[in-house]
């Protein structure tokens, strides 16, 4: 059996360990179950969770069970991991809806079917009818509350307030970690370092009632040079559902990211060889640009499909190079014979007020057909709807086609 903690390792995945020489060994002799949790806080996956799907992906290759947790459960709640304030409180209907959403995605990453099949489990079905003073005496006496308040994910919030409600997050993700011990021998917990205390806890908790076969291992953020997470756009995340974020948009995301961080995602966020990921990023001069096409190609293929990935590349093509095809440019259709260019920006969603997309246009930054907008007034019409569209430009990088 392959071990996959080389592949982890040298893909540039492993952040932190609670147990680094006993994990390796584990990988070497045995197939491990191991869990993944996602909350469904929304009706789609992004990239936040697309680092964790990879990791599963090359786990269950390498001959271990990966368990899809999906928190219908602990969702009721929310993580306050990283968060200033409390979560928006989600209804079961709601929570249902998104948990059905996510599963055609989290598909496309790790099989149902075969050997090491992987499991798709909501925690919803044992969460939600435990008893409090049953859970509480059970689980909840084995957790100190000092250790808890020192944890990270729980300092960031003492300013602003910290509710009980939040504050059983770690204890709920914890017991599901010893459900699934209990259940499926799921040995280890995985997920990203801000899961780094959770993770600590569901640990312990099965060593405190006295097995010693439970591990936690968390993966590196995806972030940039600057320590900023990526899949942070103007419009907001980068979803994995082509209707919140289209194809091409996802393209140009990864095919527009800074130089310096081309090698750690083409590791992270594609199958592609180390070796050949070492000569596509060998060079820092124009080659480069050449690579971040292979990776956003790479990456569009995998969340979307070969079609989509090269509709997008044609779209990127035509717009940049003069070649290609531009039907698959993002496009709205203008029904008036004439509207102002306010309106256009408005209707394209590259501003969302007018007030934004006047600052825009005076600060040059839009040009409609490669010239530049200077007038607020400025009325588009038919002479600039050659061959029956327009294209509107926000910068280099933000491209709509205006269709009548």
């Amino acid at each position: 059996m392959e071990n996959v903690f080389n592949t982890l390792e040298e893909r540039g995945y492993i952040e932190q360990m609670t147990h680094p020489q006993e994990i390796k060994e584990l990988f070497g002799k045995e197939s491990v179950p191991f869990y993944i949790g996602i909350d469904p806080t929304a009706n789609s996956l992004h990239v936040g969770h697309f680092v964790s799907l990879m990791v599963a992906s090359h786990m269950q290759k390498c001959g271990h069970k990966p368990i899809i947790l999906v928190g219908g459960g602990t969702a009721t709640i929310g993580d306050p991991s990283g968060k200033t304030d409390m979560r928006k409180m989600l209804s079961r209907k709601e929570l249902d809806h998104n948990v059905e959403c996510i599963k055609k995605q989290i598909e496309k990453f790790v099989s149902f079917e075969g050997k090491n099949a992987a499991i798709l489990v909501n925690n919803a079905d044992w969460l939600l009818d435990l008893k409090f003073v049953d859970f509480v005496r059970e689980i909840g006496s084995l957790f100190s509350v000092n250790r808890m308040l020192a944890a990270e994910c729980y300092k960031q919030r003492m300013e602003t307030g910290l509710t009980f409600f939040e504050m059983s997050y770690m204890l709920m993700q914890s017991y599901d970690f010893l459900y699934l011990y209990n259940k499926y021998g799921c040995k280890l917990q995985m997920g990203g370092n801000d899961q780094w205390s959770n993770i600590i806890g569901g640990v312990e908790l099965i060593r405190k009632i006295g097995k010693d076969d439970s591990f936690g291992l968390t993966f590196k953020l995806l972030t940039t040079k600057e320590g900023k997470k990526m899949g942070k756009t103007e419009k907001g995340a980068l979803w994995l559902d082509p209707k919140k974020t289209s194809p091409y948009d996802f393209y140009q995301y990864w095919r527009n990211i800074e130089d310096g961080s081309v090698e750690k995602v083409f590791k992270m966020l594609t199958f592609l060889p180390i070796e050949q990921i070492k000569e596509l990023t060998s060079h820092q001069d124009e080659r480069i640009n050449e690579a971040k096409k292979i990776l956003a190609f790479e990456i569009t293929k995998l969340v979307h499909g070969e079609d989509e990935a090269k509709k997008a590349e044609e779209a990127s093509n035509a717009l940049f190079n003069g070649q290609g095809n531009l039907e698959n440019m993002p496009t709205v259709k203008i029904n008036s014979n004439t509207i102002s260019i306010i309106d256009a920006i408005l209707l394209t969603n590259i501003a969302p007020s007018k007030g934004q997309a006047r600052t825009l246009i005076t600060q040059g930054g839009i040009s409609l057909n490669d010239e530049k907008i200077t007038d607020i007034n400025y009325n588009l019409s038919k002479k600039d709807f050659t061959d029956g569209y327009a294209i509107l430009k926000k910068g280099k990088k933000v491209f709509y086609k205006l269709e009548k």
